[in-house]
């Protein structure tokens, strides 16, 4: 008679995989704010995050479809994964348009950056807290991201009012592409925070 073998459920530790998506994603919004400041070498190191952190994507989502049990549910895993996708690929979609429509970045660029980046790091926190204290640290660091990109807008509505007086046509166009798609970036940010909280809330 053959012994019996037992097989135990996977648990791949998939928040930590989370966490190393993020910090990838912070490494390279701290890019972004390095080529806003005028580091056109940094362009070569976000494309590089991006792309590293889309390898972590997809391990991610492999170990999503093997994983017994998970901290939270995998839906708002898999969300909280795609969300910091959009938020690098973004990134790096803006600097790609301002090489093709070749136009330096500016102070309110240099700004929004750096808004972005402050999001970032207190997103990142809330990751690290998702699985103590119920979450109240966690939802409180989705909080500051979010406060940062109000800020942010604030800083995106001056710019764009400042284009009125910009006589060039081609610099407006430009600055008012590369405004829009910051903002744009912003919001992915956002939703990435405001899914922190709806993940957090369906275990309570």
């Amino acid at each position: 008679m053959r012994p019996r073998r037992w097989f135990l459920p996977q648990a791949p530790d998939v928040v930590g995989m989370l966490r190393q998506q993020m910090a990838i994603t912070v490494d390279g919004i701290d890019a972004l704010v390095a080529w806003a400041d005028g580091d056109v070498t940094a362009a070569d190191r976000l494309r590089d995050c991006e792309q590293r952190a889309d390898k972590h994507k997809r391990e991610l989502r492999r170990a999503l479809t093997v994983a017994f049990t998970t901290p939270l549910e995998p839906e708002d895993i898999f969300e909280l994964s795609r969300g910091l996708d959009a938020v690098l690929n973004s990134a790096k979609n803006t600097v790609r348009e301002a090489e093709v429509m070749r136009t330096a970045p500016d102070s309110a660029i240099a700004e929004m950056a750096q808004e972005l980046a402050d999001g970032t790091r207190r997103l990142a926190k809330a990751f690290a807290t998702l699985e103590h204290d119920g979450g109240a640290g966690a939802t409180a660091a989705a909080d500051e991201c979010v406060e940062c990109q109000r800020r942010l807008e604030h800083v995106y509505r001056s710019a764009m009012s400042a284009l009125i007086d910009v006589g060039e046509l081609r610099e407006v166009a430009g600055r008012r592409e590369l405004y829009r798609r910051l903002a744009r970036t912003s919001d992915a940010l956002v939703e990435v925070a405001e899914r922190v909280w709806y993940s957090l809330l369906k275990e309570r």
